[in-house]
């Protein structure tokens, strides 16, 4: 993946035209530019004392200052087929990013000389921002605000925030009441067209369903693991800070 802030790296910015040779390469031969959350800056700890949760929660959410950089980037405009993906940051705060990112532009451009080619910078997401979601009901209910089109479903696995092995049950959920459409392109459609992949060409549609694909997997344990080893954040039972995580990271960091 392609860091969502460079900069965290000392590298130059995206807006650097030190990376021009990349966007254009990827331009060329419709190679999506890929940005996970964390890849950056990550989320920040409020304070070693913070209970973790805090950190989790607003760990998707982070990429946003991200993508508001990228949003503003000149390199929508020099290369107007290209696209990139917001990996793992969830959908349900874009409607409010984009609807934000349209009154900064009608309310300061006069001052901030922005320039989004006669275009509404939501517009400018929609055409070239991937997003993705692992289990969001809110986000989905919200998904023509987004855009049918540039929305991906993702499971996560093997991460905490997973919803393997129940992730059919957990999607369906929230797509249940939606057209086969858009059900179709979040769940596989708009992967394969934005991918260049098509996994029909090496296993038919319907021995990929759900359903098929269990059926051969009758075999296999899918019982979550408590544990696969290594550090742990505490041995008591109080509330997990930032700070055992990050104890706990560094521990690990000793051992490799």
């Amino acid at each position: 993946t392609f860091p969502d802030n460079p900069t965290a790296w000392g590298l130059p910015s995206i807006h650097n035209a030190e990376w021009d040779a990349l966007w254009k390469v990827c331009a060329d031969y419709d190679v999506m530019i890929c940005c996970h959350i964390g890849s950056g800056p990550g989320a920040p700890h409020a304070s070693e004392e913070t209970p973790i949760d805090a950190w989790i929660v607003s760990m998707p959410i982070s990429i946003a200052n991200s993508a508001a950089d990228w949003l503003h980037s000149e390199v929508w405009r020099k290369y107007p087929n290209l696209k990139m993906t917001l990996s793992e940051g969830g959908i349900g705060w874009i409607p409010y990013f984009t609807e934000r990112a349209d009154i900064t532009f009608e309310r300061h451009r006069e001052w901030t000389f922005s320039d989004f080619g006669g275009k509404l910078p939501s517009e400018v997401f929609r055409e070239h921002m991937v997003t993705c979601f692992i289990d969001e009901a809110y986000g989905v209910r919200n998904i023509e605000a987004i855009g049918e089109d540039m929305v991906c479903w993702e499971c996560d696995y093997p991460h905490a925030d997973t919803t393997w092995p129940e992730a059919p049950e957990y999607l369906w959920r929230s797509i249940a009441n939606m057209p086969d459409r858009v059900i179709n392109k979040i769940t596989h459609e708009n992967a394969m067209r934005l991918y260049h992949f098509d996994p029909f060409a090496h296993r038919a549609k319907a021995a990929s369903t759900v359903g098929a694909l269990r059926a051969l997997a009758t075999d296999v344990d899918t019982t979550p693991l408590e544990s696969v080893g290594g550090a742990k954040p505490v041995s008591s039972g109080h509330r997990i800070t930032s700070g055992d995580v990050n104890r706990m990271m560094q521990v690990m960091a000793e051992q490799k």
